[in-house]
């Protein structure tokens, strides 16, 4: 079932809140609001950018009637803890999965060459950070997505032009936070999700990829030293 189907069938309607993530796409959101629903923006986990718990539960309040996670490069969300912050008044917890990934998440031996390529990058790619996965945890790698240190938005946009130069097709992968956008501007801080959306950059690590593919990237990356070290930017 998708995101509006789970929120009805947990009885979620009109008067309701639903916490969500803003470092997304809007289809949470509007899957919420589809249902007659508010959607309530949260924080994310700096390494995950899924939902951070205590973030989540700062937000919710006696109309919470759900919280919907997105695992959106496919780094499994916190589930345990998420539901311990609300484990006073338990809430459901539904993952909502965009349809581009619905395929690739069923796909295991996709996913495991995907996860043999993020291996390589992390291994040899400098200049950025690599995706901080904890031990035990199989990222699904739907994206890859580094962090470029220095001056923020500027820089990782110069970075990503610089690297489209050379061959590499990168992008940005949230370039709005949800609660920016006029549909549901919210006057919220959210500092990890900010940060994010200024430093990330999705690069290629598609199942399919060469290692001649993989070491274009990894060359064109190092080749564009310089950047302030990511500790200089905090």
């Amino acid at each position: 079932m998708g995101t509006q189907e789970l929120l009805l069938a947990a009885g979620v309607g009109s008067g309701d809140e639903v916490v969500v993530p803003s470092y997304a796409t809007t289809a949470a959101a509007e899957a919420v609001r589809s249902v007659g629903a508010t959607p309530v923006f949260a924080d994310i986990d700096a390494a995950s950018y899924c939902l951070a718990p205590a973030s989540v539960a700062a937000a919710v309040t006696a109309r919470t009637a759900a919280i919907v996670v997105a695992e959106l490069f496919g780094h499994p969300a916190d589930l345990a803890s998420l539901r311990l912050v609300t484990a006073a008044c338990p809430l459901p917890v539904i993952n909502h999965i965009e349809p581009s990934d619905i395929g690739r998440a069923a796909d295991r031996d996709a996913a495991r060459r995907r996860r043999m390529n993020a291996a390589c990058l992390d291994a040899r790619l400098t200049g950025v950070l690599t995706p901080v996965v904890p031990p035990g945890i199989e990222h699904r790698y739907h994206s890859y997505v580094v962090r470029v240190p220095g001056n923020g938005r500027p820089d990782r946009d110069a970075f990503a032009r610089a690297l489209r130069s050379r061959g590499v097709d990168c992008r940005v992968p949230v370039k709005t936070p949800v609660h920016r956008m006029p549909p549901f501007r919210r006057e919220l801080r959210l500092p990890q999700t900010e940060r994010a959306v200024d430093e990330c950059l999705a690069l290629p690590v598609g199942a399919g990829m060469t290692r001649r593919e993989l070491h274009r990237v990894v060359s064109a990356c190092n080749a564009l030293g310089g950047l302030l070290p990511y500790g200089a930017a905090a």
